[in-house]
């Protein structure tokens, strides 16, 4: 008959079998997007100034013009200002040029927006965001060049969106002055969606320039 275990016999047999396993890290999403080598930062890098802001040059329109055809008949003026290949249950957005006085700003907030007066009116007509937090993904939702189908699935398609706000941040708009900016002019080119309850516009710039204090 075999000999009975002792208790420390025991407890160095479990020592044994705890010393052979190892604790494998979970992989996360990022390792998952560096492995399958999807790099959305460096995909819009590559196309911005080659593709993504002479189509906006070309395509955008004065806002006060886009706007009042968006407000009558979204399918044309989509049509002629924005994305007509873009999913059938996807909101139309508009490629525009605002240009004008502004009128309020908030950069208290990450979120921080400006708004403009482009008819010389005194009040605001669009609101631009300024970063470095940007709702949204107008600037990929404007492009013809940008199909759904083109991507692994629905995480790709969202996280290539935010990097064009994250490039549009890095290159333009942490260069703009945050004080003093009411009574100052601003010229921006980019694009906006559309939304239900919004009160005013919601452009996200492609290119922004901010004139001197008055």
């Amino acid at each position: 008959m075999p000999k009975k275990l002792t208790w420390l016999t025991l407890v160095a047999l479990v020592g044994l079998s705890l010393s052979a396993c190892k604790i494998l890290p979970t992989p996360s999403a990022q390792d998952g997007a560096n492995a399958s080598g999807f790099n959305p930062d460096k995909m819009v890098e590559d196309i911005w100034v080659a593709k993504v802001t002479p189509y906006l040059q070309q395509k955008a329109g004065p806002f006060a013009e886009v706007h009042a055809l968006a407000k009558t008949d979204q399918a044309a003026a989509g049509a002629k200002y924005g994305n007509p290949k873009k999913q059938a249950n996807s909101p139309w957005t508009f490629a525009v040029r605002v240009e004008g006085k502004i009128v309020a700003a908030n950069t208290q907030s990450r979120a921080a927006t400006m708004d403009i007066d482009v008819d010389g009116d005194g009040k605001a007509d669009a609101r631009v965001q300024i970063g470095p937090a940007i709702r949204g993904t107008a600037l990929r939702d404007s492009l013809d060049f940008v199909q759904f189908n083109d991507f692994t699935n629905q995480i790709d398609f969202a996280q290539f969106g935010k990097a064009f706000n994250a490039y549009a941040d890095k290159t333009v708009l942490s260069k703009l002055p945050r004080e003093a900016l009411e009574g100052r002019t601003a010229k921006v080119l980019g694009a906006y969606t559309i939304e239900g309850g919004q009160n005013l516009p919601l452009v996200t710039p492609a290119e922004a320039e901010i004139g001197p204090k008055p």
